[in-house]
């Protein structure tokens, strides 16, 4: 399956918003700065990290 450019886009804004999260207590700052990768990402789309799963339908069967 090929990825258009906002799929490539969200996909990569969920990756940054997961390392954030688990990253947080090891490394607040680069977590921070993941944090605001993804929303840059996610604001071109008018777009949250959960509706970009829902978008990408990540976790379906």
């Amino acid at each position: 399956m090929s990825l258009t450019d906002r799929q490539e886009d969200l996909l990569v804004a969920v990756a940054l918003t997961e390392f954030s999260v688990h990253y947080e207590n090891a490394d607040p700052e680069l977590a921070k700065q993941a944090w605001q990768l993804a929303a840059n990402r996610l604001v071109e789309y008018d777009i949250g990290p959960a509706e970009a799963i829902d978008v990408l339908e990540i976790g379906e069967t």
